[in-house]
């Protein structure tokens, strides 16, 4: 996110909350009675989906360790590489400091945590700066390419502001190498955004639980800026996308309900996308971990999903980006609502306040018979692109017992 004046709350917030309440009710009571593609009613204008045919996608599972470890980054800001000034740097910083320090930031952080899964969420690149936004993500997603690792990502607002449309990002992102990124559901032909998708994470090779998601990953286009006149500021996420989230939930626990290892309960989820939750204002420095150093820039309605995941009952956290010099995670209905933390050094931020990642782990218990069983804890931490990759604020987010800091 970049921007010169902050997103206040619109003064009809209330009413347009209950509006978005009311439509939603609407658009699932239809959903009981005719197809899917009737969801059409809910956008006066809904775009023509394509969903890219693509290579079969490797199977994300466990390590034989019993973890799965997920590197966040949040605003990278790229753009021309070398010739692409930092932001808000020391001045002893200045010289030489480019995208190039994005990238070094990246491949630091793969060295040193040695990720399963790498999660970029959005604003990947600054397109009013970058002169075709092609080389741009190119480069910017490069690391992970050249590391093999499976990788995804999102868009935010800054995607589609060069030489290439919303639609043709996340076309060309689902393109590359090693990506497990998706168009949207090849199931639902209108559907809001571009990036709507979900990916499973099986357990350790040779458990019980070889064939079964014992760990659910879901990714949402939170859009960009907001297209209807009466409604200033940034995007939401939409109905469409909801009813989308709630179809998806429900099939995987019923899949984790059956047999074979049939669990009493669903697997624990994470949600990444890009705008944070207006949910995240209710927050203090009494009940988050980190640092909160400007307003939250999430849209100027309530489009209600938070509602819609804690109805679900499966995700325990939703990570986010957009608010660079923010990086806290609160605990809100069950939930924790996490920012990445300013990765990007084109990006704004706070001089003498290093950029810096979150690194998430899920861990899983082990059964009777000795083997790796399901999650039994998610755990969370930040690097600092310092000297020393510096870790800050180890907590746990959620486990089978409890949640609280890191001892």
């Amino acid at each position: 996110m970049k921007r010169a004046t902050m997103v206040q709350p619109s003064s009809t917030f209330v009413n347009i909350k209950k509006n978005l309440w009311v439509s939603l009710a609407i658009a699932v009571l239809s959903l009981c009675f005719v197809p899917i593609n009737v969801s059409a009613a809910v956008r006066r204008h809904p775009p023509q989906q394509h969903h890219l045919s693509r290579k079969p996608s490797p199977k994300l599972r466990f390590g034989r360790n019993g973890e799965f470890k997920i590197l966040q980054v949040a605003d990278m800001h790229y753009a021309d590489g070398k010739t692409t000034p930092c932001e808000d740097v020391l001045p002893s910083q200045v010289d030489g400091c480019s995208d190039l320090n994005t990238t070094a930031f990246i491949h630091r952080m793969i060295e040193a945590e040695k990720p399963n899964f790498i999660i970029f969420t959005g604003d990947n690149i600054y397109g009013f700066d970058s002169k075709d936004s092609a080389k741009s993500m190119d480069a910017a997603f490069a690391p992970a390419i050249a590391a093999r690792i499976p990788w995804a990502a999102v868009l935010g607002n800054h995607d589609q502001e060069g030489t290439l449309s919303r639609e043709g990002v996340m076309k060309h992102i689902v393109g590359l190498n090693h990506t497990l990124s998706q168009f949207n559901p090849s199931e639902l032909h209108v559907i809001d955004g571009f990036g709507n998708y979900n990916l499973e994470v099986g357990g350790v090779e040779g458990s019980g639980f070889v064939n079964k998601s014992i760990l659910n990953l879901y990714f949402l286009d939170s859009g960009d800026y907001s297209t209807v006149p009466a409604i200033p500021g940034y995007g939401w996420i939409k109905p469409s996308q909801q009813l989308w989230f709630q179809r998806t939930s429900a099939k995987l626990l019923r899949a984790y309900m059956s047999p074979p290892n049939a669990q009493k309960s669903s697997a624990p989820g994470l949600v990444y996308f890009h705008i944070p939750l207006p949910e995240v204002a209710s927050f203090d420095s009494t009940n988050f971990t980190g640092v909160r150093q400007e307003d939250i820039g999430s849209a100027s309605v309530n489009s209600g999903f938070f509602t819609t995941l804690v109805e679900a009952g499966d995700v325990k956290a939703v990570f986010t980006g957009h608010d660079h010099v923010n990086d806290f995670c609160g605990q809100l209905t069950g939930i924790q609502l996490c920012y990445g933390g300013g990765f990007g050094y084109h990006a704004y931020g706070k001089a003498g306040w290093p950029r810096r990642a979150r690194v998430v782990v899920a861990s899983l218990e082990k059964t009777e018979e000795g083997g790796w069983g399901t999650v039994k804890s998610i755990k969370t931490w930040k690097r600092l692109d310092d000297k020393h990759l510096t870790a800050i604020d180890g907590e746990v987010l959620w486990s089978k017992k409890h949640t609280g800091k890191v001892e």
